[in-house]
C-alpha cells in the first residue's frame, strides 16, 4: 500500500444506486441474483437486452445537418441572412443570391468543422477502449470458464476478476479480495491509492487497481453507475466564453450602424434630391457594404485551419470551434498536481533521524522492510513507495539484500504500516558495499537493541504512517551522545513529550510537501509460532523517511513557455499544501502562501475572487473548492482554462471558459470538455494556446481592414449620394467590390504573425475594434474623396460625355486599390509594413489591384454600369494612393505604440 499519512481518513462504505449493501460475499450475489460461478450465457444476454451497454450516456453527436441549422444562429450569419431576405423582397437577387452563397458556405465550414472534431475525439476514445475479465458459464450445469470480454458487454450480476493495472470497468460489489488498492484520483481527487477489502465494499467505475487482486459482482451498468450519474444535471446554461462575447459585442454595434444608415440614406435622398422608395435597393447595398460578409467564412475558415494543425499531430483536438479563439485568450491556466506537474510515482527524499540528522540506516532498514515484505508477503504487484525506497536503497549500497527474511505482514484495509521479521547473520555489519568508505554500521541490530542480542539476532522492522507506528514505539533512538558516524545510537524510553516532539516532526516533514513513512525496529528471540499483529508492540523508533512525488518530465519547460505567453498557472488539488507548494517550487513556480478548502468556503464571492486573483496554490480542494475558485477568477476578469480528467473535475470544467481533458479521463469529463488533449501534457497545450492566438490575430487583421475600409466607403457613398445627381455606385457595383475584396482577403489565414502575438493573450476586444475602425474609416473616406476630385477634374478636362458611368468606374477602381494597400499595411503584427508578405497575400493584393484596374476596361464594364478613363486619372490617382499610403503606414505606426 502507499502510505498517505496526510490522507484524509477512509470514507465510510458507499452505497450502490441499486442499493445493495450486503455485508458478505453471499448476500451480495444473491441480492443481484448471480453466484460464485457467472452468469450463463443466455442470462447475461437476457440482462443485457434489459439494461443496455455499458457505455457512458453521453451527449448523442449531433447529426451533420443538425450542426448547420445550429451555425445559423451564429450573430453575423443572422445579420447577413436578414440582409438577404431583404434584398429578396426588394427583387434584388443578385445580392441576396450572393449572400445566401455566403451564409451557406460558412454554416458548412463550420458544421463540418466540428463534425470532424467530434470524428477525432471518438478516435480518441477508442484508443482507451477496454476489456474485463469475467467468468461465466455456457449453460446451467456447466463450469465456469474465464475470458475476456468488451466492457460495453457486461451486465449486473457478472463476475468480474480485478488484477493490477486494470480499469474498473463498472461500478462492482467485491466478494474477495488480497491486498487490493485501487486509484481513485479521478473521482475523488486523492493521489494515494486507497484499500478495499471487506465483502461488499464498492470499487466505482473509473478507478484503477495500483496493487492485488480482487473479485467482484458488477452491481450497476451504463447509466446507472454512480460514474455516469455524477454529472450535474441542473448545471443550467452555460455562461458565454470570450469568443461569444467578442462577436455579439461586434455584431450588435454593426446592427445598430446598419439600421442608422439605411433610413439615413432614403431620408437625405428624398430632402435632398427628391428621391423616393428607388433608393432602397442603394440602401440596402450600402448596409451590406458595411457589414463584413466574409466574417462567418473567415472566421470558420481561420479557427478550423488551427484546429485540423493540431489535430493532424494527434496532440489535440479541439471540439468546439471558438474554443480555439477561447484557448488563445487563457490568461489563468488552472490544473491538477498529480499526473500534470508531477508523476503519480514517489522518490526517496530523505531519511533522517528522530532528532532530524540525515542517516542512512534509517533507510536501511525501511528498503529491509520493503524489500522482505515484497518477497514474503505474495503482493501481486510491487508497492510503488516500496520501489522507491529499494531503488534508494541500490543507488546507496547499504545492503538490504543482506539479511535473511523470516516473516512479512503487508498493510491492508484499516491497516497502514507493513512489517518484516529478518535474521541478521553473524558478524552482520551493514556497510556501503565492496570498495566504499569503513564499514560503519547504519542500523547494527546489537546498537539499536542497546546491545542485548548475539549475533544471528531476529529482528523486526516496521514502517508505516507515522501516527500508527509511534503508537507502537516505547524506545526512541538517541544520538545525543555523541555517538560518531551515521548509525543508529542506544535507544532510550519515549516520554510522552517525546511523542509530541516527534509528531510535529513528522508533521513538519508533510508540510514540506514530502510523503512521511515512521521506521521502528525491535530486536525479537526465535520463535516456532507464527508471526502476528500482536508482535508490532514495544518498538524503537530509528527515525523518518521523506518521499516526494517525481516530476512530470516536461512540466518545468511547459510553465516556462506558459509563463512566456503571458499565462499564469494556478495548481487546485485535494493533496496536502505543503506536498503542492514543493511541486511548484521544484518546477520553479512560485507557490506563496497556498489557500486551502477551508479558507475558499469562509471568504464569500468577491474575497475569494481578490484571493483567487493573487493565489498560486489551492489546496485540499473538493469539486465545488475547485468549481468556484474558477468562477472567481472569470468574476476578477480572467479568461480561465481549466485541465481536468476526473468527475471530480465536472463542475470546474463547466464552469471555466475552456474545459480541457486529456484521453484517458473518465469519459463524463471528456464529454464535458472542448479541448481533448492527447496526453496530460502542458507542452501540447502550450502550442494550442499559440494556435490559438495565431488564429484570432487573422480573425482580428480582417476586422481592421475590413470594417475600417467598410466604414470609409459608407461615409463616402453617403457624402457623394447628398452631393451627385445620380447614385454613385450602384448596388451590383457595391456587391462585386464587396466579394472581390472578401475573396482576397482569405489570404490572411495564411499571413504570419508577428513574433509579439505569441506573449500575451489575444482577444477580439470591440471597443478597441471600433476605435480603430473610425480612425482609419476616416482616413479611407479622406481618400475616397480625394479621388472625387480627381474624377471630377479628370472628366471636365477630358470633356467626357459618360460622366455616370466613369465615375461609377473611377470610384470601383481606387476603391479595390486602396484595399489591396490596406491588405499590406494593416495585416496582423506591428512590423507588417516592414515584412514582406508571404506569397498567397501577395497574390491576393495582385489579383485585387488586377481586377480593379482592368475590370472597368473588360467587356463586363458596361454590363456593370462602368467606362473607361481618361488616362490623367490613373496618374493623379497614383498620387493620391501614395499620399494614403504614407498616412495610413503613419497612423498604423502611432496607434500600435499607444
Amino acid at each position: 500500500m502507499a502510505w498517505a499519512p496526510d490522507r484524509p481518513a477512509a470514507r465510510g462504505r458507499a452505497t450502490g444506486r441499486n442499493g445493495t449493501t450486503g455485508t458478505t460475499a453471499l448476500e451480495v450475489l444473491r441480492a443481484l441474483e448471480s453466484g460464485p460461478r457467472g452468469l450463463t450465457e443466455a442470462e447475461a444476454d437476457a440482462r443485457l437486452a434489459r439494461h443496455g451497454e455499458n457505455v457512458f450516456p453521453g451527449r448523442c453527436p449531433d447529426a451533420w445537418p443538425r450542426r448547420f441549422a445550429r451555425s445559423l444562429r451564429d450573430p453575423f450569419t443572422a445579420v447577413l441572412f436578414s440582409l438577404g431576405l431583404v434584398s429578396a423582397a426588394l427583387a434584388a437577387w443578385g445580392t441576396a443570391c450572393v449572400i445566401a452563397v455566403l451564409v451557406t458556405v460558412s454554416c458548412v465550414l463550420r458544421a463540418t468543422g466540428e463534425h470532424r472534431a467530434d470524428r477525432s475525439a471518438a478516435a480518441l476514445r477508442e484508443l482507451v477502449a477496454a476489456t474485463a475479465t469475467v467468468r461465466r458459464r455456457p449453460a446451467e450445469p456447466d463450469a465456469p470458464v474465464t475470458r475476456e470480454l468488451p466492457v460495453e458487454q457486461l451486465v449486473p450480476g457478472d463476475v468480474v476478476l480485478l488484477a493490477p493495472g486494470d480499469l474498473v470497468p463498472a461500478d462492482l460489489r467485491l466478494l474477495r479480495t488480497t491486498g487490493l488498492t485501487v486509484h481513485e484520483a479521478a473521482l475523488t481527487g486523492e493521489s494515494a491509492p486507497a484499500a478495499k477489502g471487506t465483502a461488499g465494499d464498492l470499487c466505482l467505475q473509473g478507478s484503477s487497481v495500483v496493487s492485488g487482486s480482487a473479485t467482484g459482482v458488477v452491481a450497476a451498468t451504463g447509466a446507472d453507475t454512480i460514474l455516469s450519474g455524477a454529472l450535474p444535471q441542473d448545471r443550467g446554461p452555460r455562461l458565454p466564453g470570450p469568443f461569444d462575447r467578442s462577436v455579439n459585442g461586434i455584431a450588435w454595434t454593426l446592427v445598430r450602424f446598419m439600421l442608422l444608415t439605411a433610413p439615413l440614406v432614403l431620408v437625405a435622398s428624398a430632402l435632398l434630391r427628391g428621391r423616393g422608395l428607388e433608393t432602397l435597393p442603394f440602401a440596402v447595398a450600402v448596409a451590406v457594404g458595411l457589414t463584413p460578409e466574409m466574417l462567418p467564412v473567415v472566421v470558420t475558415t481561420a479557427l478550423a485551419r488551427g484546429a485540423a494543425l493540431l489535430a493532424r499531430g494527434g496532440e489535440v483536438i479541439v471540439r468546439r470551434l471558438p474554443a480555439l479563439h477561447d484557448l488563445g485568450a487563457v490568461d489563468v491556466l488552472c490544473v491538477d498536481k498529480t499526473g500534470t506537474l508531477t508523476q503519480d510515482r514517489p522518490v526517496f527524499d530523505r531519511a533522517v533521524d528522530p532528532e532530524g540528522r540525515e542517516d542512512p540506516a534509517v533507510l536501511h532498514w525501511a528498503a529491509v522492510a520493503a524489500l522482505w515484505t515484497l518477497h514474503l508477503a505474495e503482493l501481486p504487484a510491487p508497492d510503488a513507495l516500496d520501489e522507491a525506497l529499494l531503488d534508494a536503497d541500490e543507488e546507496r549500497g547499504s545492503g538490504a539484500d543482506g539479511v535473511e527474511g523470516v516473516a512479512a505482514l503487508p498493510c491492508g484495509p484499516g491497516r497502514r504500516i507493513a512489517s518484516a521479521l529478518v535474521r541478521v547473520p553473524g558478524g552482520y555489519e551493514p556497510g556501503y558495499g565492496p570498495g566504499g568508505p569503513e564499514p560503519v554500521l547504519p542500523g547494527n541490530v546489537r546498537t539499536l537493541t542497546g546491545g542485548r542480542g548475539p549475533a544471528g539476532t531476529y529482528v523486526l522492522v516496521v514502517k508505516g504512517a507515522a501516527e500508527d507506528v509511534l503508537e507502537r514505539c516505547t524506545r526512541v533512538a538517541d544520538g545525543a551522545d555523541g555517538t560518531d558516524g551515521p548509525g543508529v545510537a542506544d535507544g532510550r524510553p519515549l516520554s510522552t513529550a517525546d511523542r509530541a516532539r516527534l509528531a510535529a516532526r513528522a508533521d513538519a516533514l508533510a508540510e514540506s510537501g514530502l510523503r512521511v513513512l515512521a521506521v521502528a525496529v525491535a530486536e525479537r528471540p526465535a520463535s516456532t509460532g507464527p508471526y502476528a499483529p500482536e508482535d508490532e508492540q514495544e518498538l524503537t523508533l530509528a527515525g523518518f523517511v521523506g518521499l516526494r512525488d517525481a516530476l512530470a518530465p516536461t512540466a518545468a519547460e511547459a510553465l516556462t513557455v506558459l509563463a512566456g505567453h503571458g499565462v499564469a498557472v494556478k495548481v487546485l488539488t485535494g493533496d496536502h499544501p505543503g506536498t503542492a507548494a514543493r511541486a511548484c517550487r521544484e518546477l520553479g513556480l512560485d507557490p506563496g502562501e497556498p489557500l486551502t478548502a477551508a479558507r475558499i468556503d469562509a471568504a464569500g464571492d468577491a474575497e475569494l475572487a481578490r484571493l483567487a486573483a493573487r493565489t498560486t496554490v489551492f489546496a485540499r480542494c473538493a469539486p465545488e473548492h475547485k468549481a468556484r475558485v474558477v468562477r472567481a477568477l472569470r468574476t476578477a476578469g480572467h479568461t480561465t482554462g481549466f485541465l481536468g480528467d476526473g468527475v471530480n473535475d465536472l463542475a470546474a470544467l463547466h464552469a471555466a471558459d475552456v474545459g480541457i481533458c486529456p484521453r484517458d479521463g473518465v469519459p463524463v469529463a471528456r464529454e464535458a470538455a472542448d479541448v481533448v488533449l492527447a496526453s496530460k501534457d502542458l507542452t501540447a497545450l502550450g502550442r494550442a494556446v499559440v494556435t490559438g492566438r495565431r488564429s484570432t490575430g487573422h480573425i482580428a487583421a480582417y476586422l481592421r481592414i475590413t470594417l475600417s475600409s467598410n466604414l470609409g466607403n459608407v461615409i463616402a457613398m453617403l457624402t457623394a449620394g447628398l452631393l451627385l445627381p445620380f447614385l454613385p455606385m450602384l448596388p451590383a457595383q457595391v456587391l462585386v467590390q464587396n466579394l472581390c475584396f472578401d475573396a482576397a482577403q482569405l489570404s490572411l489565414a495564411f499571413d504570419r504573425p508577428a513574433a509579439t502575438v505569441h506573449e500575451r493573450p489575444t482577444v477580439l476586444r470591440p471597443r478597441a475594434l471600433f476605435r480603430f475602425m473610425t480612425a482609419f474609416g476616416l482616413l479611407n473616406a479622406a481618400a475616397d474623396l480625394a479621388t472625387f476630385g480627381v474624377l471630377a477634374l479628370t472628366l471636365r478636362s477630358a470633356g467626357s460625355t459618360g460622366g455616370q458611368t466613369a465615375f461609377h468606374a473611377g470610384w470601383f477602381t481606387e476603391n479595390l486599390l486602396t484595399q489591396a494597400l490596406v491588405m499590406l499595411l494593416l495585416r496582423a503584427g506591428r512590423d507588417a509594413a516592414e515584412r514582406r508578405a508571404p506569397l498567397p497575400v501577395r497574390l491576393a493584393t495582385t489579383g485585387l489591384a488586377v481586377v480593379g484596374l482592368l475590370l472597368p476596361l473588360s467587356p463586363l464594364g458596361p454590363a456593370l454600369g462602368m467606362a473607361a478613363l481618361p488616362p490623367l486619372y490613373y496618374g493623379l490617382m497614383a498620387v493620391v494612393l501614395t499620399l494614403y499610403g504614407a498616412a495610413l503606414a503613419a497612423a498604423r505606426k502611432r496607434a500600435l505604440t499607444q
